[in-house]
């Protein structure tokens, strides 16, 4: 068995060596560089969880790492308190990828205390990735920490797959446990956090179970070993909640009919705020009013999108807490509100059979009117099923009698896309060319010899943070080109545009930042190549057929 002098003269001699080593790459670096001064960036982070990597720290192991190697640390990038999971929650980095990749970067290294700091990305390729794109901008990228110098050899690239690795699952470690903690003190009784809800309170108890004080809103506890549990709530409040109960049970009303009821009579949700039909839901499905402490029903794992989760995945305890609704009123506003809503789980088919049936009823259709009909679901799930309600109207053959360019301005990317297609038929115009915009398909057809289709995709973000545009080809298989406008992170911005033959584009349904050179070589920063597809012909103003 080793003795603690054993281990502490092992890890001395491994430091000389790593000492003496890297004195060697520093009298190389500074051969090669002529013996100037290489200009450095360091950065910096620290999650809330790991306060032993304090950026104090990090920033004293940089330091004595720049004056072994001869740097001058000119910049500094900092993401503290910030997860290492994606790229979303930190700035520092975003703004050192910025500045590296747009030649903004007065430093040619940046130092990073440990792979673990760069990232603990749960897809090791990003990692990767970003370490890439400093390297293809002329910015390498040294751990000072590490046990290996990132040159590019082998072995070093063997060693940081495994720490990037290592770094990954740190993190699904640390979830898990977490995750397996909470657990366990939801069927104990406890509450886990988020707003008590109307006509309840969070109080306060101590590790021995005594009762201490109700918590007022915002208010947290300040002792590790206290736990919250859900007490009845002021009189009045308790009140709403069993009227709501009640008058569910009696009338059969709808969600969006109950809220505007409670609008009506003047009663405020629990945040102080007017009712609306997911507030309702959220009283008339939730457990907490019968006593059950109910979690897990939806999850947002390592930063990943959040989903809700199959009943048999939610954790719960049955009578935690004094209950404020009678358990058989709650048993059957659950069965009524189960007949009432079934149709959330409508298929695509069945949900445009709904809404061809609301228009024949009605012979116009709008929002409100989709929202008031009690036999068809709400206007929203027609966003999330068909990306737009316009969409839905299509597919049902629905024409409104409202301008077509009014109503898709309501969609800000329905807006910007037809806002690109008129400014590409005004610059082939001036440029003598003629566009024709074939209102049955959909299509811009340029001095009678091609076609275009040109749609517009949101900039979504997998899993693991990449991002991906979908698209949808089908309706635009009569199209010569395809043309399709990428948005940035956000959809307030155009990323780029994809302008290809549709041959090469039919069967794809989404597209990432890189999809190969068959694909990537189509990507054009302005729609430039199709004007200049058409400047050969003579010169009209569009026709809108």
């Amino acid at each position: 068995m080793l003795t603690y002098s054993q281990v502490d003269n092992g890890y001395l001699k491994a430091s000389i060596r790593w000492r003496n080593a890297m004195d060697k790459v520093a009298t190389v670096r500074n051969a090669a560089s002529g013996g100037r001064i290489v200009r450095a960036a360091q950065y910096l982070r620290m999650s809330k969880e790991h306060q032993t990597y304090s950026i104090d720290n990090q920033k004293d192991a940089i330091r004595n790492y720049a004056d072994i190697m001869g740097y001058d640390i000119v910049a500094t990038y900092e993401d503290a308190g910030r997860s290492g999971l994606n790229l979303g929650g930190r700035p520092g980095l975003q703004q050192m990828l910025a500045d590296v990749e747009s030649g903004r970067a007065e430093f040619e290294t940046v130092v990073v205390y440990d792979v673990s700091r760069w990232g603990r990305f749960q897809n090791i390729d990003e990692s990767a990735a970003y370490e890439y794109r400093c390297q293809m901008a002329g910015v390498r990228i040294e751990y000072c920490a590490e046990q290996f110098a990132n040159d590019g050899s082998v072995g070093s690239d063997v060693l940081k797959a495994i720490k990037r690795s290592m770094a990954a699952e740190h993190s699904r470690m640390l979830s898990q446990k977490t995750f397996i903690g909470q657990a366990r003190l939801i069927r104990l009784g406890f509450r886990q956090g988020g707003e008590p809800g109307l006509g309840l309170r969070r109080q306060l108890i101590d590790h021995s179970g005594r009762p201490k004080l109700v918590l007022s809103e915002r208010e947290q506890k300040s002792v590790h070993t206290d736990r919250m549990i859900l007490v009845p709530g002021p009189p009045e409040e308790i009140a709403t909640v069993r009227w709501i109960f009640r008058h569910f049970v009696k009338t059969h009303k709808t969600e969006t009919e109950m809220a505007k009821l409670l609008n009506k009579r003047g009663v405020m949700t629990d945040l102080g705020r007017p009712w609306k039909r997911e507030t309702v839901r959220g009283v008339l499905t939730n457990e907490k009013y019968i006593g059950n402490n109910v979690w897990n029903r939806r999850s947002r794992k390592l930063k990943a999108k959040a989903a809700d989760n199959p009943p048999e995945q939610w954790v719960r305890a049955e009578g935690a807490f004094e209950p404020i609704v009678d358990r058989k009123l709650f048993e059957r506003a659950q069965r009524i509100h189960k007949t009432l809503y079934s149709r959330m789980s409508m298929s695509n088919g069945e949900m445009l059979a709904a809404l061809k049936k609301v228009l024949a009823r009605q012979g116009v259709l709008s929002t409100s009117i989709i929202d008031a009909a009690p036999d068809c679901p709400a206007a929203s799930l027609y966003y999330q099923r068909f990306g737009g309600i316009l969409k839905a109207y299509e597919l049902i053959g629905y024409q409104p009698a409202r301008n077509w360019q009014f109503i898709a301005s309501k969609e800000p990317l329905a807006m910007m896309r037809i806002q690109a297609i008129e400014n590409l038929a005004a610059t082939i115009g001036r440029a003598g060319g003629k566009v024709i915009y074939d209102r049955e398909n959909d299509l811009l057809r340029i001095n009678d010899e091609f076609t275009v289709a040109i749609e517009i995709a949101r900039c979504s973000t997998s899993d693991y943070g990449y991002p991906f545009w979908s698209l949808n080809t089908q309706r635009q298989s009569l199209a010569d080109i395809f043309t399709l406008i990428r948005m940035r992170p956000g959809d307030l911005v155009i990323r780029d545009y994809l302008i290809a033959p549709m041959s090469k584009i039919v069967g794809k349904s989404e597209l990432r930042a890189n999809n190969g050179a068959q694909l990537d070589t189509y990507l054009f920063p302005t729609l430039t190549p199709l004007t200049r597809l058409a400047d050969r012909a003579s010169a009209e103003n569009i026709l809108w057929a």
